[in-house]
């Protein structure tokens, strides 16, 4: 299993709440998110590595339309506002790095895997 942890820090515990409330419908059963005062922490398993790197990069668009949102809720208040800080790991220790295919595969410079079809 493939796990990456997403945490944000908001301007202000309600920021995050918000934030929070705003992609949490969007999770899948594979997705855990939980609020610590201005902090909105998501928890992403999937089988693959491929599976986890769409999940993440949905859940970040998803997390960067809400935050900006959120910060211009705040700014028609008059509230100062702060972007929110984003800190990413991933834990693929009990990874399975077996691939079930012959087929070749060549890393490219975002180092992602390209696996190449041969039609001879």
């Amino acid at each position: 299993m493939r796990r990456a942890t997403v945490r944000t820090t908001h301007a202000t515990p309600e920021s995050a709440a918000l934030v929070a409330g705003a992609v949490e419908p969007d999770n899948t059963d594979s997705m855990a998110t939980r609020v610590d005062g201005r902090v909105v922490e998501t928890t992403i398993e999937r089988g693959t590595t491929g599976g986890l790197h769409s999940s993440v990069d949905d859940y970040v668009v998803n997390l960067t339309v809400a935050d900006r949102l959120v910060g211009a809720d705040r700014d028609a208040t008059g509230t100062e506002t702060t972007a929110a800080t984003t800190t990413a790991e991933t834990d693929t220790t009990t990874a399975d790095t077996t691939t079930e295919t012959d087929e070749p595969t060549e890393q490219t410079a975002d180092h992602t895997d390209t696996t190449h079809h041969n039609h001879e």
